[in-house]
């Protein structure tokens, strides 16, 4: 596809593709009329045509209009992976308002916060969460959701590409979380993204097993499918067994997931039973994958290609993207800078490093956002020259693949040698029934610090932290192995959007 330098949010110069569609509501509009009568959604036992979902969400953007949502105002949506999402997420869009995807998972302190923040307008929420909303806002339970539906359906809203399109709140590891403002321009990019790094086409069918209020789910998923016409199939939560049943029975070609969802997968004791064979695409991201992962699911899925992604809420999803021919031979790399896209490995003065060399990657593009929502301090202090700042420590080697070693702030300096968590944890998910691994430092009055590993196993599993710290010792540096292991048999705490939550793995060790 032909790309173009642009000028974009005032001062930034970034690279566009030069034909794409203006908006959010633009990419539901070609899918209906590339593919009216094509499979659009499945969920809650219904099917919707491309028409259909495009009816229903001009139905309820009627419903929200005349409940006082109009362009530019916020509409929060706390619901699960439900058709509704989806349908109030393109009512938006065609209102020109701005969507507030909320985790299910927050609580009452959060939501207030951040509903008070956004300044939000009306809520659709799940009946059961009705407890955790701030009196005095107008709400919308999902199953009176049909109440909103009206017959005049209003004209779309027109939007320029720089308005914002949804607002994600980051997961706020430290502090307040802050609100990302995901622009239309960045939802579309992301969405040709996907479609031009995965080679996705019509007829793809892929399913949502990761929450929808997520940048995955929002973009890699919905926005993406949207851009293909393909089909998206909704899973309202992850479960090993009911996923591979569903993905057999609707024939899934695609989709996202964290390696532990696919470790997961190639544990369950019928997988080998449940006919795959359309899985075409494999994205994941958010950790490294395991070799053996690779290994095994080459073996039994021949056709099925595994890509890594690497991105943010703050780069509306992907920044980097592996060639499928490379995972395997790659598997330390999160792969190349997307199309548009521009990494940049910078030191603690903001100057750039050359190839191979270890620093902050900073990352550039139309899909980076504009800043965080009414919060110009933390957007001055993480953007710069159009850059997002990510706090990740990684490199990028002379052929362009990127490597990404630790967060700034959990690399680990033992004696003086700096350990990378990411490396160990890697290794770490390499060892036979480990499910999920996490690396802290952990005070030392000699070294500083010393390397300990949080390592979760299935019930039945007997390894020791033994076998654990060979494997590591045949593999790692020395001074990398863990000394000491915590063994889990329940998943290691993360926040509401799935993030890893070290700060809590750091306080519960040295109680």
């Amino acid at each position: 596809m032909k790309t173009r330098l642009e000028a974009h949010f005032g001062d930034r110069v970034v690279r566009c593709f030069a034909e794409r569609p203006g908006s959010l509501y633009q990419l539901l509009a070609d899918a209906t009329a590339r593919d009216p009568a094509g499979e659009a959604l499945v969920a809650d036992g219904e099917r919707l045509s491309w028409t259909a979902l495009a009816e229903r969400s001009a139905a309820a953007a009627a419903g929200l209009a005349a409940r006082g949502v109009g362009r530019g105002e916020r509409l929060a949506l706390l619901l699960g992976n439900h058709a509704e999402f989806v349908v109030a997420l393109f009512a938006a869009a065609r209102l020109g308002a701005v969507a507030v995807p909320l985790n299910i998972r927050e609580q009452k302190p959060e939501l207030a916060y951040i509903l008070g923040h956004c300044g939000a307008r009306l809520v659709v929420h799940e009946p059961q969460l009705a407890e955790r909303l701030p009196p005095g806002l107008e709400r919308v339970p999902r199953d009176r959701f049909a109440e909103l539906l009206e017959d005049r359906a209003p004209t779309p809203a027109p939007v320029a590409e720089e308005d914002t399109a949804a607002i994600l709140y980051t997961s706020g590891t430290t502090g307040r979380p802050k609100g990302a403002m995901l622009s239309h321009l960045g939802i579309v990019h992301s969405a040709l993204h996907y479609e031009l790094g995965m080679g996705l086409g019509a007829g793809e069918r892929s399913i949502a097993a990761v929450p929808l209020s997520h940048v995955t789910g929002l973009v890699a998923l919905v926005a993406t499918m949207a851009r293909c016409a393909g089909a998206l199939i909704l899973l309202r939560e992850f479960k090993a067994r009911e996923f591979l049943a569903l993905a057999a029975r609707e024939r899934m070609t695609h989709t996202v997931l964290v390696p532990a969802m696919v470790n997961l997968c190639l544990l369950e004791p019928e997988f080998a039973r449940h006919d795959l064979a359309a899985w075409r695409i494999g994205g994941y991201g958010g950790a490294p994958m395991p070799l053996p992962t690779i290994a095994r699911l080459a073996q039994a899925l021949p056709r099925l290609q595994l890509m890594n992604l690497y991105g943010a809420t703050e780069t509306t999803s992907p920044a980097t993207m592996m060639p499928a021919a490379e995972t395997a031979r790659r598997a330390d790399s999160v792969g190349r800078a997307v199309a548009c896209g521009e990494i940049a490995v910078m030191d603690d003065a903001g100057r750039e490093l050359a190839p191979g060399e270890t620093g902050e990657l900073w990352i550039k593009g139309p899909m980076v956002v504009r800043g965080y929502w009414n919060d110009p301090q933390a957007t001055a202090r993480e953007f710069t020259g159009g850059f997002w700042h990510s706090g990740d420590i990684g490199s990028l080697d002379a052929e362009g693949y990127v490597r990404v070693l630790d967060r700034k702030k959990d690399m680990i300096n033992r004696g003086g040698y700096k350990v990378y968590s990411a490396e160990v944890e890697s290794v770490l998910l390499a060892a036979p029934q480990v499910l999920e691994a996490a690396v802290i430092a952990v005070p030392c009055p000699v070294l500083g610090e010393r390397v300990h590993a949080f390592v979760t196993l299935p019930e039945a599993s007997d390894i020791a932290p033994e076998a654990l710290r060979a494997h590591c010792a045949e593999r790692l540096a020395d001074y990398k192995v863990p000394e000491s292991f915590t063994l889990c048999r329940e998943p290691l705490p993360r926040n509401a959007n799935g993030k890893l939550l070290k700060r809590l793995l750091r306080e519960g060790h040295l109680r």
